[in-house]
């Protein structure tokens, strides 16, 4: 009867961490880097497809080169990023199931790799593309570890640096192809992805809400009115600056039978508008998550590619 109530009042033995089967460790290195997430890497074709340089041969194996090299690059973080968290992962309800935190990569081997492709990316960009492109990927591994390891805990600056990286993503494919890049579209980008962070931070703040340590500590920091403020100031501006950048080449159709780049003003306004919908809900999670989910979005966004589509072919 004793040790039937020893038993009972024990404390629950913590689960044990699965064991690595054959080929665990491969995969567990592929889900550590976040394969979900490389659709981000496809903006590295927004340069060249403003300037209407997309689809020669050059263009295309470049682009592919960039976006293999920008998909490292990022992997690196993530993989480093989860070595450094993982005995705070281990205590998490959902991130204890990655696979650095539940043991099926081991701490050093996600360094060791992460370190690895870390390196490896810009070297590889200083010997396949031009030395800028090697230089802007060096950058961003500079800047995102810098992230991981502190400024990830700095008011304003957190959203600035992931605000960057999208910026920079934007940026790389017309660097690697040597095309100007203009100011508006610059601006454009740039505010546009801090729409999306800052809407993405608001959500997680009202979502988590009076619910102690379940989300990170900087989102106590910051008041659900800042956030709002920050992520309606960004749509403003990057409306405005997309207006600018359309009409710069002038409001006449020239040659082509309408002017589309300037009709696709509309299409883009109503995209931020119907994202704000989500903002303002507190639902506007990883922009990815939105846009598909949603049709109504992804039918404007499909408006607006085709619209601008036949502004660069001057239709």
């Amino acid at each position: 009867m004793a040790d039937r109530t020893t038993a009972l009042l024990a404390p629950p033995r913590s689960p044990q961490p699965p064991r690595p089967g054959p080929g665990s460790l491969p995969l567990g290195l592929l889900k550590t880097a976040r394969p979900r997430q490389w659709i981000k890497n496809v903006l590295v074709i927004a340069a060249p497809a403003a300037a209407g340089e997309l689809f020669s041969r050059h263009a295309l194996s470049q682009l592919a080169l960039v976006f293999a090299l920008f998909t490292a690059a990022a992997a690196a973080v993530y993989l480093i990023n989860d070595a450094r968290d993982a005995d705070a992962d281990r205590a998490h309800p959902t991130k204890c199931r990655r696979p650095v935190a539940a043991g099926l990569v081991p701490v050093p081997v996600a360094y060791a790799t992460g370190g690895l492709l870390a390196v490896a990316a810009p070297l590889a960009a200083a010997a396949l593309c031009t030395p800028l492109t090697a230089c802007l990927l060096a950058a961003y591994v500079v800047m995102q570890l810098a992230y991981c390891v502190s400024l990830k805990h700095v008011l304003v600056v957190d959203l600035a640096v992931v605000t960057t990286g999208f910026l920079m993503r934007a940026m790389i494919g017309g660097v690697a192809l040597g095309i100007p890049l203009s100011r508006w579209f610059l601006i454009t980008t740039g505010f546009g992805a801090l729409f999306m962070v800052s809407a993405k931070r608001y959500s997680e703040a009202v979502q988590m809400a009076g619910r102690a340590g379940a989300t990170r500590a900087l989102l106590t920091e910051y008041t659900t009115g800042y956030l709002r403020f920050v992520w309606q100031l960004a749509a403003g501006v990057a409306v405005l600056a997309y207006c600018l950048w359309a009409l710069e080449s002038g409001g006449t159709a020239g040659t082509g039978v309408l002017p589309w780049r300037q009709l696709s003003m509309v299409a883009f306004i109503l995209a931020i508008l119907r994202y704000a919908v989500f903002a303002d809900r507190g639902t506007a999670g990883e922009p990815e998550d939105v846009v598909l989910r949603d049709r109504a979005l992804a039918l404007i966004g499909l408006g607006w590619l085709a619209m601008y589509g036949l502004a660069v072919a001057d239709w």
